[in-house]
């Protein structure tokens, strides 16, 4: 836990960041949501997120500079070139992987909470983003991607 005048704040919502010239999600052998250029980003919520948190990952996303300019430096972000997002659920980002040779999920938020705040950041980025694809909370997914670069970042809410 993050401490701020001597108290807990909590960690900070996570979202893992990849660029990608095309993502796909799969659930039982179908098609479930794939994008062109752009970003998916892996969803992580822990037990102190929140809304405020979820919009501040969500602004982090649209406007991280991660695609080349015309120089070759990464200087727009994902608004600037119009490109694709899409989200996928992951509570395995929350693990705790501190101990031991297995992962503990005591850091992960409930199922009900991580549910609701996924599905309030997808409306958010539905409103704020023309084209958003979103994998399905609780299901077994198959996520395929052609990370473009490769680019892939940790952001923090």
């Amino acid at each position: 836990m993050r401490v701020a005048g001597g108290r807990e704040t909590g960690w900070p919502l996570i979202g893992l960041l990849q660029r990608v010239s095309k993502a796909e999600v799969r659930i039982n052998g179908a098609t479930a949501a794939s994008i062109g250029r752009g970003l998916l980003v892996l969803v992580g919520v822990r037990p102190s997120d929140d809304a405020a948190h979820a919009r501040r990952l969500l602004a982090k996303v649209l406007q991280y500079r991660v695609f080349a300019d015309d120089s070759g430096r990464m200087n727009l972000s994902l608004q600037d070139v119009r490109g694709d997002l899409m989200m996928v659920p992951q509570f395995t980002l929350a693990a705790d992987t501190r101990h031991g040779r297995r992962p503990g999920f005591s850091t992960a938020a409930a199922p009900e909470q991580a549910r609701l705040l996924f599905e309030g950041l997808l409306t958010e980025a539905r409103a704020r983003h023309p084209v958003v694809a979103a994998g399905v909370f609780g299901a077994h997914m198959q996520v395929s991607l052609t990370n473009d670069g490769p680019v892939t970042l940790w952001l923090e809410s």
